[in-house]
Formats: structure tokens, sequence, C-alpha cells
């Protein structure tokens, strides 16, 4: 239910919802003691939650087990903690409370709902958990949504449980509560207040549920009026719903130079030239736009740039894989992208890759992760959204997922070895490092046991049923069936979601691999139309790729209005970011016309089009300024296969990258685009011109233009150093033959590299602008 809050509220309503002490029912350990642990917060991660507890008391994380923690409170310190004869005596009141020294500080006061609550069960006998108690099955938060108006700045929560023998009981005073950002405050009551206009998720949590509510704090805006440009597809009835409720209005429309820019920097990963931003800028007809689309799609460049996505996350790199495992690898997955084949069948390959991971490049996946654990946690963050890594330990305390959940998933995975030939690793003191083939193979293993049992866990599929003895048999195939199938409907929101994150900037579930109940979709209605859509065109990837470029919400411009200047969530503009490493180094080669160097690749080979990571080690062969240029702009290791390891910030050391030896060669190049024009009959007018078309996608301002033909100018009547001089001779002499006329005269030869000069600081101011850098 969404609440909206268009005036100031009551908000001594549901203050204090007193617990329901007076039902004549004696106290439970399990639920009303491990309540209050919760709620005191003794039970977390940071008190006595610890691995190793704190204060010689170890309790459950979050309360996961109440046998383990009445134990602890009972028996242990030879039953020194509470009093059966003098329950306020017991030390887990004294301390608490204050009353005895505590390290953890007071948790609450003496005579408060908690207190009360030890006391009554102290006072009856202190017993442990009964196996009669009922158990939480849901909870019910009103609101489950909420639009909050200003200038009321609070709201109310009221949080029921309903337990598994159909009883109820409102427990929102001990409740816990944990927001997820810092747009607002909650105190224990559960009352939300606003920090600051924006979104908000709060996390709503008694004993092992936990239920999400989504808020959002506006400003009251009494004038504001819904302007919206017309809907080209779902996504914009999904993301104009929301951003109307929001009262933001969108953007407009970005305009074409943006528009022919942004579309290539996404779809291929690069410029369009000069030439081809120019023929589309004057186009007048109205399907531009989709026809462009479509001929992205369908260019080479498209499966260049998105093998490099999947390789990013499928950890791509030559220290594990081999050097020709990488180029086998990188190689099949842009085979992939290349003939349109589906991502589920694709996937499908992954988790039933089995053999030479030189021959059969799927195999490759299992070489990178070498137990069932890493298994288990990289196939459930690549393909489910899922982070599994919190219930390896103990149950995930913000997730549903438990322990046992763990150890049966990673079950699936236990019958992998490895067949191993010769290791010829150039580095004899990296262990982890292997050179040479290796054959995935299905073997009997030793089966996976939950250390908290110490019984193997039987293979189950995550959130889903235990494999009969037939699935068991074939593990990898059944795991194949039900991952990708399309009914499987975190599969689906997973990859659409990828896909939405590589064009929009950001995931409707941000981080992209963290799907759970209390991490929800920012526009869940939205999230479920991509999945479908997925699911409807055969999992195809352009498909999704051209129904998101074609929304108007996509075409949005990234110009704030008076309205969404706060919005990094509703996509009411579209996001500012830095390009990526790969595609800002090639935009330098497209601009200037000459490639970047890396060690171990031929000269000419595109960033975007480098399989893997380093080729060649420092030790081995002195990196070029394309590699240290991509390690500083933060193309990641692949050590980790999570998108998370790529790092597009902008740092202090970039901005020496880029005044540096690299870039400055290549702009001082005697046969670059900007020699060669400083060399040609073009007028000065028309130089600046295509430079400002090449580099930027659009023609420059008169501003612009006029300062860039004085510098120009001013170059023109200066003298030359005898470096300057030196230089240009040099590049004179080493120009191919065949390319332009010697020059007529020596004022011809000055001339020119003056004006070759001036052209490199206006090209060197270029590509070290914003506007450059960053996708907008």
């Amino acid at each position: 239910m969404i609440r909206i809050i268009l005036a100031p509220l009551l908000t001594l309503v549901a203050l204090f919802v007193p617990y329901d002490l007076a039902n004549g029912n004696e106290i439970q350990f399990s639920i009303d003691v491990m309540s209050v642990l919760s709620k005191s917060g003794c039970n977390a991660g940071a008190c006595h939650g610890n691995l190793n507890g704190k204060g010689g008391l170890k309790l459950s994380l979050r309360g996961q087990d109440p046998e383990f923690d009445f134990l602890a409170l009972t028996t242990e310190s030879r039953g020194r903690r509470i009093s059966r004869s003098a329950p306020d005596q017991s030390l887990i009141l004294q301390k608490a409370a204050g009353i005895s020294p505590h390290r953890g500080g007071i948790r609450f006061q003496e005579g408060s709902e908690q207190y009360e609550i030890l006391l009554q069960w102290l006072q009856e006998g202190a017993y442990g958990p009964s196996a009669d108690s009922p158990e939480v099955v849901r909870l019910r938060v009103e609101p489950s949504e909420a639009i909050v108006m200003s200038p009321n700045d609070v709201l109310p929560i009221q949080v029921q449980a309903v337990f598994s023998d159909g009883s109820t009981r409102d427990v929102t005073s001990i409740a816990c509560y944990e927001l997820s950002n810092l747009n607002a405050t909650v105190d224990a009551a559960g009352r939300v207040t606003r920090a600051k206009f924006g979104e908000t998720t709060l996390i709503v949590r008694y004993l092992q549920q936990q239920a999400p509510v989504s808020i959002a704090f506006i400003e009251p805006k009494p004038d504001f009026q819904w302007q919206a440009p017309p809907e080209a597809n779902e996504i914009d009835r999904h993301v104009f719903a929301k951003l109307q409720r929001l009262r933001l209005n969108p953007s407009p429309l970005c305009d074409d130079s943006t528009f022919v820019r942004r579309a290539f920097l996404d779809a291929i990963g690069r410029l369009p030239t000069a030439d081809e931003a120019r023929d589309f800028v004057t186009e007048k007809r109205a399907e531009k736009r989709a026809e462009l689309i479509d001929e992205l799609l369908a260019r080479d460049e498209f499966a260049d740039y998105w093998a490099l996505k999947w390789a990013d996350v499928l950890r791509t790199e030559e220290k594990v894989l081999d050097t020709k495992g990488v180029e086998a690898f990188h190689g099949w997955i842009r085979e992939n992208i290349a003939i349109g084949r589906p991502l589920n069948q694709l996937v499908r390959d992954l988790v039933t890759g089995v053999g030479s991971t030189f021959e059969k490049p799927a195999a490759n996946y299992y070489r990178a992760n070498r137990d069932p654990a890493t298994r288990g946690e990289t196939t459930a963050r690549l393909f489910l959204g899922t982070r599994l890594q919190c219930a390896k330990c103990h149950n995930h305390p913000f997730d549903r997922w438990t322990q046992d959940d763990y150890y049966q998933w990673s079950s699936l995975f236990s019958q992998i070895d490895y067949e191993l030939g010769e290791n010829e690793r150039r580095d004899k003191l990296d262990k982890n490092e292997f050179a040479g083939d290796q054959v995935v193979l299905i073997a009997k293993q030793e089966e996976v046991r939950n250390p908290s049992t110490g019984q193997i866990a039987k293979p189950k599929f995550l959130g889903d049923m235990e494999l009969s003895e037939e699935l068991a048999n074939d593990r990898l195939a059944s795991l194949a069936d039900w991952l990708t199938s399309p009914q499987n409907d975190l599969f689906a929101k997973s990859q659409a979601n990828f896909i939405w994150y590589h064009l929009m900037g950001t995931g409707l579930v941000d981080p992209i691999d963290d799907f759970r109940m209390t991490n929800p979709a920012s526009n869940p209605p939205l999230m479920d139309y991509l999945a479908s859509e997925l699911v409807a065109s055969g999992f195809d990837l352009r498909a999704l790729v051209r129904t998101i470029m074609n929304s108007q919400t996509y075409q949005l411009s990234s110009d704030p209005n008076d309205t969404n200047q706060n919005d990094q969530t509703s996509y009411s503009k579209a996001i500012v970011r830095r390009l990526p490493a790969e595609v800002i180094l090639d935009m330098h080669s497209d601009v200037l016309d000459v490639p970047a160097r890396f060690a171990g690749y031929p000269r000419g080979i595109r960033a975007v089009q480098i399989p893997g990571v380093q080729l060649k080690r420092s030790r081995e062969e002195s990196p070029q300024p394309g590699d240290r240029f991509l390690k500083t702009f933060g193309k990641p290791e692949r050590i980790l296969a999570c998108e998370c390891e790529r790092s597009n910030e902008t740092t202090l050391k970039q901005v020496f990258v880029l005044i540096g030896e690299g870039l400055n060669d290549r702009l001082s190049h005697g046969n670059n685009r900007l020699h060669r024009w400083s060399q040609s009959s073009l007028s000065d007018v028309d130089v600046i011109e295509e430079l400002y078309w090449t580099a930027l996608s659009r023609a420059p301002t008169d501003r612009e233009r006029e300062a860039a033909i004085e510098l120009i100018r001013q170059s023109g009547s200066r003298q030359l150093s005898l470096d300057e001089v030196g230089r240009a001779f040099w590049n004179e002499l080493t120009r191919p033959s065949g390319t332009e006329d010697k020059y007529e005269s020596p004022d011809a030869f000055f001339a020119s590299a003056n004006r070759a000069t001036a052209l490199e600081d206006i090209a060197w101011a270029l590509l070290n602008a914003k506007e450059f850098l960053f996708r907008r």
C-alpha cells in the first residue's frame, strides 16, 4: 500500500505500541527474549554476536540460534548471568540497564519494556526454547510504501507479526529498524524522520523475518504541473508514473548531438566519426534515432564492447586461465554475442562447461573458480544477482538465505575435478599461476558438509527444491535447466538489470548483484517489465538493448530542471558518469588517428578488444603507455567476479597520466590527424570545425571558434624554439611519401609547424574536457 502524506499528521499516533504481556501467556524464550536481545543490539555483529563474542559472552548473530543463546545466558560462566531466586539482581538486567558497569553501555532503562520482558522471563523460571513455540512466518508493515510531502517530515510505522499458529501480535515497539541511506533517521519506536529530501528504504526486522518499506520524502511544490514527453514504450509508462507520484518532471529529451554520441558510446564503446555525427544531426527524418540504434546493434563493435563487459565479470585474466585460455574464452564470449546467441544458452554452456579449457572455452568458467564454495558464490552472484557470502558462517543477516541453503547450493558444484598438464608458469614463486591446458571434468569427489551440523549437504537449488537422486547424478545439467529456465524469475531479472545498468548508469537493483527483499528495485513494475521482455524475446541481448535505447527515458537530457535536481534513482534525467578506461583510450586514438600501444599486442588493437588484463608482465616487458593508462583509469584486475571491481572514479593520478608522455607523444606524432590538418589547405575555421565534430560530436560554439582561431593566429606570429623547429623538421623528413606536396618555402614550413602546435594545444584541452571524458 502506498500512503501519500500530503499534510501534517498527528505524529503522536503509534509513538509507543505496548508489547502484549498481559495476554495471560508465559514469556517464550525463542520469541520474547530473543526479540529483546535483537532490539537491544546485544546479538549484533559489533557486540555479543561477534564471531568471538564480547566480554566472554557470545550470542548467535542476530538471534539465529535460540538454543545456543539460552545456554550462553543460563549455563556458561557457571550460570552467574541469571538469578532465578533474585531475578532483578541478574547480570543480564543489571548490566544492560546500566546498574552494573557494562562496556556496551546502557541498552535499555530499568522499568522499560525490554527490562520488564526479561524480568518476567526470569520470574517465571527462565525456561528455554520450546518445540511448541510458534514461529514468525511473515510481517505486515503499514505502510508498505509511502510518499511523505513537506511540511510533514515524520512517518510512523506499524508492524504486526503473523505466527505459524495463525496468531498475530503488534510488534512495532520491539521490532528492529534500519535505513538504507542517510536521507532519514529512524527511532526505536519505528518513526522515520526526514533528514533531507529523497528516497530511502526502511528495513523492518523481527526475529528472523524482514520486510522493506520504500519511503520518499518530497518537497510540496504547490505549483507543480506534470510535464513529460510522449511515452515511446512501456519503460516510459513505468518511469513516468513514478516520477508523477514523486512530483518530478523529467528533463527534456537530449539534442541530436548528445544522442548520437551517447548511443555510439553505450552501444559499441566508441565515438561516431565527424561525418557520422554531422550527418545524423543534419538529418531531419523523425525515425532517425531508431534507425541509428538498429545500425549500431548490427555493427561488429557491438560484440567487442559487450564481450568486454562479460569478460570482466567472468574473470578472463591470464594468471589463472593462461594466455591461450584467455584468448579462447574471450573469443568464445565475443562470438556468442556476435551471432546473437540467447543469454540463457550462453549461461547454460558456462555452468555445464567441461573439457579442455583450450578446446572447450566455456570450461574456463570453472578453471577460474576452483572449489564448490567459490563456484556457488560466483554463480549466484552473476546469474541470480545474489550475494551468499554471509551465509557461509551464519544465516544471512539481511536476506532469507540460511547456512543450510549455502552449503546445499555449494553441493551442486562439488563433483568437479581438474586434470592438470605440466605447469609452465613464468613466476615460480606464484603458486596461483598456471600456464598450460587444464581439463575440467566430472568425477566422484568428497561431498560438501555443513560445518554447523557435520552432515553432508544434499544438493538443492537456491530457494527451491532438493535434487532427487536421479537429478543429482547430473547436477550441472539439472542446475542449468533450473537456472536458465524462463520460469526462473530471479535469473531473468538479474540479467535484465545487468543490461539496464550498463545503459543507464545505475541498476534498478543497486548494487546489481545484491537482489534481496531488503534491497528492492527502485521501480519494481519496471523491473518486472524488463525481465518479462527479456524472456519474451528469447533472452535476446540486442532486443532488450534496443527497447531501452528507444525509450524516452534513455534519451532524456542530463540537464536538471527545478524539480529533479536531487534525483539519483528515478531516472528523471540522464546520469552523468565517467567513461570506462578502455573507451577513453580508444577515443584518444580515434580523435588523433594514432593507436595506443600495449605490451605484447600488435599495433592497432583497440583497448576494448584486448582479451585479458595484462599479456606481458613488467619484468618481461615494460608496460606501454596504453597499459599504464588502463590501469590508472580503473580497468579491473578481474580477480573478483563482480562489476564492483571496475572503477570509474576520478583520481589525481589520472591527471598526471593525461598530461604525461602517452597522450603528449600521440598529440605530437608527426602523422597524426592534427598534423595532417596543419599541412592541409583547409582554412583554420574548417580545421577547428572538423576537430570539434571529431572530438565532441558537435560544432564549436561561436565563442569556442573565435578563441581557437585567435590561438592559431597568435601562434603564427611567434618564434619557434630550437626544440620545436627540430621536431617539426623531423616530422617533415619522416612523413610518408605521397601524403602531401613538400613545402614551397621555409615560411610555409614554419607556418605549418606553428599551426600544428596550436592544434595540439586545442586538442589537448578538448581531450581533457569533462564533455569528452564523461558520458552525459
